[in-house]
């Protein structure tokens, strides 16, 4: 069972991490549930906004893959326990160092980020 949910929850982190890196609002949007918010640091600067800001963002910017940036993006960990998973990701891109700290349910049979901490470190 465990390895049916590491199995499902990696697509769901290797599509959201494909998204980031291409811009592709679509396919974030799918890795979300509608009600996500995202905090977080950039150099010291708060970060909060509700998924629907996040995309307006990504849809605005040029991706990594449009700044030919090598995609160094990966995922360090995953924890799972029932129904509810985190997941630790290293997301270098755009000049930044960040790390990702993602809350994971299972909501509605499928696998859906519920919530993004992150960070940028120098």
């Amino acid at each position: 069972m465990y390895n049916e949910k590491a199995t499902a929850i990696t697509k769901v982190l290797t599509n959201y991490l494909d998204g980031i890196y291409h811009g592709d609002v679509k396919k974030l949007k799918g890795c979300f549930t509608e009600e996500a918010h995202l905090y977080g640091d950039i150099k010291g600067t708060e970060y909060l906004k509700p998924l629907d800001e996040y995309l307006e963002g990504v849809k605005n910017r040029q991706s990594p893959s449009e700044l030919n940036e090598n995609n160094k993006m990966k995922i360090m960990g995953l924890d799972i326990l029932g129904n509810i998973a985190t997941a630790r990701l290293h997301v270098p891109m755009l000049g930044f160092n960040y790390y990702d700290f993602l809350s994971l349910s299972l909501v509605a049979g499928k696998w859906k980020i519920v919530n993004k901490l992150f960070t940028h470190v120098e």
